[in-house]
């Protein structure tokens, strides 16, 4: 595949630009955004694990979004509301749509053509269109060569649902700027370094409460019901100030995070998971020496209730499904687990910051993942990647297990940082910074001598 590249990429008529830097296309007009940027992506394939939706959309001209070599295929981006279009920019590799047309959604099922031909060449196109919707997709119908569809970029220009700085929009203070994502491998170790993460074992704190203070706030029982754990005084009422003063059901006293998840349900019966759960907090780069602490205040929603199955299966973040004994990888719930055993997930968060907001209004764009290892431009600072792994002590036949929220792949978890600052600083330099494998005191089992971040009682030595 590198072979093939290379040749596609000395017929390039522009040059490509390595690392982080920009080619150089005309500008929007004064009124127009550029909405799509580290945005949501999905795409119908993708060619290899190299060459993601997610690429497409990350400000750099060093990765691709590329699918597989057949007809039709289509890149999808969720803008994250109703918006107007009035251009898209496509930035193709040799590999391009001959055919294709720009499309736009309210819902992701239902679209409109904004812009068809059958003529392209290929290239940087920038194009003027007219239309509104939620979704904005490229829908290939025939390609340019015998390879699959190659986009460095897919650039969507318009005005969004909300202006910055408008209703629903936290700033940071102070905010975080000058950051350059670091695009550095760290040297090799001896002993290697393989892991550089820690956990935090949280329990239930407060159960079934259809409560949401980040997509509802202020509105007790708007929501679908929740599981909360972590902070035990989490309402619909909760701000910062009033989570900082509550306890903690995890069992690292500085950890008075919010964390919550829709309900699970077996017919009308709630079922809690029992014992403290595994909440980790790892590097979601490659640099790992580059993760800083998440500041006091960040919250974002990772998944949706509303989440189609192949969204959830093709989530950018790693989401290994449903599984129970031997039964892995299931975009739903499986028909049965053995007897005994527990229904699992795991699924991780984004781990790219723009350093300027703590919260948005569709509680995600201030978020991105990384792209091949790296945060795009438009979220330059790395903060630890949160992975929830869940159990619930739930088997045999699952006809009637659900989630408040729906289906399975309807999962989704808030995030709402609480921590005490110096504590979430001493665990993140000691165990993400220092590549290490860290139980919740930020001990390394496997390396003894590194030493642990927190003394015995989980608290930072006096």
């Amino acid at each position: 595949m590198r072979t093939r590249r290379r040749r596609l990429l000395a017929t390039c008529a522009a040059a490509t630009i390595a690392g982080t830097l920009f080619v150089a296309i005309p500008q929007a007009q004064a009124a127009d955004s550029l909405l799509s940027q580290g945005r949501p992506t999905l795409a119908s394939s993708t060619e290899n694990g190299g060459a993601p939706a997610a690429a497409a959309v990350d400000g750099r001209n060093d990765t691709r979004w590329g699918s597989v070599w057949s007809d039709p295929q289509w890149l999808r981006v969720d803008l994250g509301g109703t918006s107007t279009i009035s251009r898209v920019d496509l930035r193709w590799e040799a590999a391009y749509a001959k055919a294709f047309q720009l499309q736009t959604s309210p819902d992701g099922n239902n679209w409109t053509t904004i812009y068809s031909t059958t003529t392209a060449s290929g290239g940087n196109q920038s194009l003027t269109v007219s239309g509104s919707g939620r979704y904005v997709r490229v829908h290939g119908t025939q390609r340019g060569t015998g390879y699959g569809y190659s986009l460095y970029e897919f650039q969507v220009y318009g005005t969004g649902p909300t202006a910055p700085g408008g209703d629903g929009y936290v700033l940071a203070n102070p905010p975080v700027t000058g950051v350059v994502p670091s695009t550095q491998v760290p040297p090799a170790t001896n002993p290697p370094t393989t892991h550089h993460e820690f956990q935090m074992n949280c329990s239930v704190s407060r159960s079934n409460l259809p409560d949401d203070p980040i997509v509802f706030p202020g509105l007790p029982g708007a929501s679908h019901s929740h599981t909360f754990m972590g902070n035990n005084s989490t309402n619909a009422m909760s701000t910062l100030n009033s989570l900082q003063a509550g306890g903690t059901s995890c069992i690292t006293p500085g950890d008075k995070t919010g964390y919550w998840m829709p309900t699970l349900l077996n017919g009308d019966t709630a079922v809690q998971p029992s014992g403290r759960q595994v909440i980790y907090y790892k590097s979601g780069v490659i640099d790992y020496r580059s993760v800083r602490p998440s500041p006091p205040g960040l919250r974002y929603l990772v998944g949706s209730p509303s989440a189609t199955q192949d969204e959830f299966r093709n989530a950018p973040g790693a989401v290994e499904g449903w599984e129970c004994g031997d039964s892995t990888f299931n975009w739903d719930f499986p028909a049965n687990c053995p007897a005994g055993s527990q229904l699992n997930i795991r699924m991780q968060a984004p781990s790219c910051w723009n350093g300027i907001h703590l919260d948005t209004p569709d509680h995600k764009s201030h978020m991105a993942y990384p792209v091949l290892g790296v945060c795009p431009a438009s979220h330059p600072v790395a903060v630890p990647m949160i992975e929830f792994k869940m159990a619930w002590p739930v088997s045999g036949n699952m006809a009637g297990v659900r989630l408040s929220s729906g289906r399975g792949y309807s999962f989704h978890y808030d995030f709402y940082n609480v921590w005490d600052s110096p504590t979430l600083a001493a665990l993140t330099t000691h165990c993400i910074n220092g590549g290490l494998q860290c139980d919740p005191r930020g001990f390394d089992l496997y390396k003894p001598d590194r030493g642990a971040a927190l003394n015995e009682n989980y608290e930072l030595p006096r």
